[in-house]
């Protein structure tokens, strides 16, 4: 009796989260789970940050799992954390057009981009 209450739970629970998917992407939502809803605005977007010194480098860094401003948002702050670099995310085209001012290890940008929560592909010099 208690496993067929639990199967029963499991299965509300699951349809739940199922139309609650379905009900979204019907009505537009491009990104589901994001904090604005789906309809992210890209008014907010901030200032190009500027580098201490001059650019030495440049590098195309392809992204997976970008659907939305926010996510861009979070990939550019994670990458102009770091000291030297300057970063431009574009949605449409899945990279981070990123210019270093000083030598900095394709290590240490990979990782900012993978703790943001995204997978980099490649990275072109």
């Amino acid at each position: 009796m208690e496993n067929m209450i639990a199967v029963l739970v499991i299965v509300i629970l699951v349809g739940s989260a199922a139309a609650y998917l379905i009900k979204a992407k019907r009505s537009g939502v491009k990104c589901v789970g994001c904090p604005a809803g789906g309809n992210c605005s890209s008014k907010n977007k901030k200032k190009k940050k500027k580098l201490t010194g001059p650019v030495i480098a440049k590098k195309t860094m392809f992204i997976t799992g970008m659907h939305c401003e926010h996510c861009v948002q979070s990939v550019t702050d994670s990458l102009n954390r770091i000291d030297g670099v300057s970063a431009r995310v574009d949605l449409n085209k899945s990279c981070a057009e990123i210019s270093l001012d000083r030598e900095i290890g394709e290590d240490i940008l990979i990782c900012a981009v993978e703790k943001a929560g995204f997978l980099v592909e490649s990275i072109q010099s």
